[in-house]
């Protein structure tokens, strides 16, 4: 993918010319881990990656922002289970996140948006937002390409709303990006229908619960992929895309309520 708002392709000395105080900077994290037998192991990163790129070169010019490199490996301990899952340890990830916002600090930007592409980081980084603000004086913000269903976001009614990883939405979108990665033939309905009988405790219930990805199905997906278009998954990326244009407006204007 080529781009003008690489940051990383600037020269050193064109750093203090290209980035101010009203510049934004984009970090998407991915992840690398099992996504069931019919989807590639990098799918949380092609997805977090092509949505930040996307949405960074539609208008970066505008606003300034700059795009660093989509970090692969994240916290993915639920998947640990799987060979071909490479994860981080939550204090690892907290490590290299609190390191990368050290550099960013160093620079005139005051912005940082952490683009998450795994739902497995959502609650590891919504803390960290508030320490980088605290330890490098950032404004700090958390944006998803699309929100998991576990943690409010949409499902599809086949999947009962647990449609929370390798199911019906990541696999459309998969189509729509990486469709040669894809293997439909190997994609089976895997939902913990169960969970849907539980008023409290289930997937985007009021009480949470610790759960790895092999409790439920021993291939370790859950959802429904097998109805996934390549269709559904355009339109999807292009209101994700649009969604983190929209954030990235708002986050440029973004003063704490002043």
């Amino acid at each position: 993918m080529s781009s003008s708002r690489f940051l990383a392709d600037l020269r050193a000395p064109e750093i203090p010319d290209a980035l101010s105080a009203e510049s934004i900077v984009v970090l998407p994290l991915g992840a690398i881990e099992q996504h069931g037998p019919h989807l590639p192991i990098n799918t949380d990163f092609v997805v977090a990656e092509a949505v930040s790129h996307s949405a960074v070169e539609k208008i970066g010019e505008e606003l300034n922002a700059w795009l660093l490199p989509t970090l692969p490996f994240t916290k993915s301990n639920e998947h640990a289970w799987s060979a071909g899952t490479f994860w981080l340890s939550a204090q690892t990830l907290m490590s290299v996140i609190d390191d990368i916002a050290r550099c960013v600090a160093m620079t005139s930007a005051k912005k940082l948006v952490f683009v998450n592409g795994h739902g497995g980081n959502s609650a590891l980084m919504s803390m960290m937002n508030r320490e980088v603000r605290l330890k490098h004086g950032l404004q700090t913000f958390l944006a998803h390409p699309h929100m998991p269903a576990d943690q409010g976001g949409s499902s599809g009614a086949n999947e009962l709303g647990m449609g929370v990883h390798g199911g019906l939405d990541e696999t459309s979108v998969m189509l729509h990006l990486r469709p040669e990665l894809v293997e439909m033939s190997k994609a089976i309905r895997r939902v913990p229908e169960g969970l849907s009988n539980n008023e409290h405790v289930r997937f985007g219930g009021r009480v949470s619960f610790g759960w790895l990805s092999n409790d439920f199905f021993p291939e370790g997906h859950i959802g429904d992929p097998t109805g996934a278009t390549s269709e559904l998954g355009a339109s999807m990326f292009t209101s994700a895309v649009e969604g983190l244009t929209g954030a990235l407006r708002e986050i440029s204007r973004f003063d704490f309520g002043r």
